[in-house]
C-alpha cells in the first residue's frame, strides 16, 4: 500500500511502511470507506470529462482566439479557454489593454490620497478573469522569457504577490494586443530583454553626454521603422 504513493508523498514510504507495518486497526470498514474514495474519484473523472466536450464544443467558433492566447508563456489551453469565456472573443470592447487589466483588477489602487493607513487591499475586479492571470504569472516565471524575468525581477524587489498583479497586467495587455490582431502569435523577446534595453539606454546617454560636452545640445528620436512583425509588436506591448 505505501507503494502506491504519489507525487511528494513518494519521499515518505519508508514512514509509511512502518505505519502500516502490522496494521491491526485496519478493519473491514476501513476497506469499505477506501473502496467509495477511487469510485467516487472515478465518477467525478467521467463527468469532468463529459464537461470539458461541452466546453470545447461550445468554444470551437473562437479556436484563433484560443490559439493567440496559448501562444503566451505559462498559459495553456484552460487558462486561455476561461479567459476567453470571460472577455469574450471582441476585444473592441475595451478600448485600450489598460481597461482590460484594470476591468480584471490587475491595476494597480489609486482611489486614495494621501498617506495610507495599513496595508492596501487588493483592486476589485472580475475575480475569475484575476485568478486566471494568477495562476499563468506564476507560471511564467518559471520560464526563460520576458515574462519570466519579469516576474522573477519584481519578486526579488516586492514580493510574490505583487510580482502576481504586475505580470497579470502585462499578461492581460499582451492578451488584447493578440486578439485585436487576427492571426497574431505571441512572440517572445527574450530573457534578456530588460539587460539589452538598460545596455541601449546607456549607450544614448553615453553619446549624448559626449556630444554635449562638445557644445550640442542632442535630442535623441528613434526612426520610424515598419513592423515586420505585428504579432512581435503587440506581444510587447505593455
Amino acid at each position: 500500500m505505501a507503494q502506491l504513493a504519489r507525487a511528494a508523498a513518494r519521499r515518505k514510504i519508508p514512514q509509511l511502511e512502518e505505519a502500516l507495518e502490522g496494521a491491526e486497526f485496519f478493519t473491514a470498514d476501513h476497506a469499505a470507506l477506501l473502496q467509495v474514495m477511487p469510485e467516487r474519484i472515478d465518477q467525478l473523472g467521467t463527468e469532468t470529462a463529459r464537461l470539458t466536450e461541452v466546453i470545447e464544443r461550445r468554444l470551437a467558433p473562437h479556436e484563433e482566439q484560443l490559439q493567440q492566447a496559448e501562444s503566451m508563456p505559462g498559459w495553456g489551453r484552460r487558462p486561455a479557454q476561461d479567459a476567453v469565456a470571460e472577455t469574450g472573443p471582441d476585444m473592441s470592447r475595451f478600448p485600450a489593454p489598460a481597461h482590460l487589466a484594470s476591468w480584471a483588477g490587475r491595476t494597480p489602487l489609486d482611489n486614495q490620497s494621501g498617506k495610507r493607513k495599513g496595508r492596501s487591499k487588493s483592486k476589485k475586479g472580475n475575480r475569475y478573469l484575476a485568478a486566471i492571470t494568477g495562476k499563468t504569472a506564476v507560471a511564467a516565471g518559471k520560464t526563460q522569457t520576458r515574462e519570466g524575468a519579469r516576474y522573477r525581477r519584481l519578486a526579488r524587489r516586492r514580493g510574490k504577490a505583487k510580482a502576481q498583479v504586475a505580470l497579470g497586467n502585462t499578461q492581460l495587455k499582451v492578451y488584447h494586443a493578440l486578439l485585436s490582431r487576427p492571426g497574431t502569435r505571441h512572440k517572445d523577446p527574450g530573457p534578456d530583454y530588460y539587460e539589452r534595453q538598460a545596455s541601449t539606454r546607456r549607450q544614448i546617454a553615453h553619446h549624448v553626454g559626449k556630444l554635449a560636452a562638445l557644445g550640442f545640445e542632442v535630442t535623441p528620436c528613434r526612426i520610424p521603422q515598419p513592423d515586420p512583425d505585428p504579432a512581435g509588436a503587440g506581444s510587447q506591448a505593455a
